[in-house]
C-alpha cells in the first residue's frame, strides 16, 4: 500500500515535523496517532516515517529509512506574469511534471495591475506549489522566486541551456534544440531555463534583449498557444526528453 506523503516544515539527522495547515489536516481529519506510517520529504529526501507524538499544533515523527526517490529536473521557467487564475493553473502542472523553480517576470505586455500585484501573490503561488508537490509525491517542492523585471532575469545563469519560446520562430523546435543541448552536454543533464512570454507575446525589445543575453529562439509548432498551454506544453517536452 502506498504510503501517504507528506513534506516536513522543520527536520534534523533523526526527527521531521508537520505544522500549520499540514498538522492541522493530519491532527483533526486523519486522526494522527503515534505508530502511523507515512512518508516524509526532509531536506530533499524521502523518508519512511512514524508518528512519533502530537505536540500542541505540531506532528512530530521518527525517520526511519530513506526512501528512494526522483529528483526534481533541472528546469526553470521564466514564466511572463498572466491572469493569476490561469497562472497557477500552470504552476501547479508544471510542478507536477517536475519543474525545479519558476521565475515570475514582468514583461513589457505583462498587464500593469498584475504585476503590481505578483509579490503579494508569491506565498499563495508558494501554497499551489506545495500541494502540487505532495500531490506528485515529489522529492522536494517546485521552488518559486520573487517577481523579477525581465531584464534582470534573463541575465541569471549564463551556463544554462537558455530557450526562448517565440512565435516568429519556425525553423528550430523546443525539442531540436533541447536534444542538440543533451547530446553535447554527454552524460550529465545541463541545467535549462525557458522563457514564456505574456499574452501578446515577447515585443520587439524584448526579442532583442534575447539576442543580446545569447538565448536561443525556439518553437512549440505553427499554433498560436495560450501562455499558461505554452508552459505546460514545454515543460512536457522537456521532461520527455529528460526522463
Amino acid at each position: 500500500m502506498t504510503r501517504r506523503r507528506w513534506i516536513a516544515d522543520t527536520w534534523d539527522e533523526a526527527t521531521a515535523s508537520l505544522e500549520g495547515n499540514q498538522a492541522a489536516h493530519l491532527i483533526r481529519v486523519l486522526r494522527a496517532q503515534p505508530g502511523m506510517e507515512f512518508d516524509i520529504v526532509a531536506g530533499g529526501r524521502v523518508w519512511h516515517s512514524v508518528v512519533a507524538g502530537i505536540f500542541g499544533d505540531a506532528v512530530r515523527f521518527n525517520l526511519i529509512a530513506e526512501v528512494e526517490a526522483d529528483p526534481a529536473l533541472p528546469v526553470t521557467l521564466l514564466l511572463s506574469i498572466f491572469r493569476f487564475d490561469r497562472m497557477e493553473w500552470a504552476m501547479e502542472k508544471v510542478t507536477e511534471l517536475g519543474a525545479e523553480c519558476i521565475v515570475p517576470v514582468i514583461a513589457r505586455r505583462s498587464e500593469k495591475h498584475l504585476a503590481q500585484a505578483a509579490a503579494g501573490r508569491v506565498e499563495r503561488w508558494r501554497r499551489v506549489a506545495l500541494e502540487a508537490s505532495k500531490q506528485a509525491r515529489r522529492s522536494d517542492v517546485l521552488r518559486i522566486e520573487e517577481p523579477t523585471p525581465l531584464k534582470a532575469a534573463v541575465q541569471d545563469d549564463l551556463q544554462a541551456v537558455r530557450l526562448v519560446l517565440a512565435e516568429q520562430e519556425r525553423s528550430t523546435t523546443l525539442r531540436h534544440a533541447l536534444t542538440e543541448a543533451l547530446a553535447a552536454a554527454g552524460d550529465e543533464a545541463p541545467s535549462i531555463r525557458m522563457a514564456i512570454g505574456p499574452e501578446g507575446g515577447w515585443t520587439s525589445e524584448e526579442e532583442a534583449l534575447f539576442g543580446v543575453e545569447n538565448w536561443k529562439p525556439v518553437s512549440l509548432g505553427p499554433r498560436i498557444l495560450r501562455a499558461e498551454t505554452a508552459a505546460i506544453t514545454a515543460m512536457a517536452i522537456a521532461g520527455a526528453l529528460l526522463e
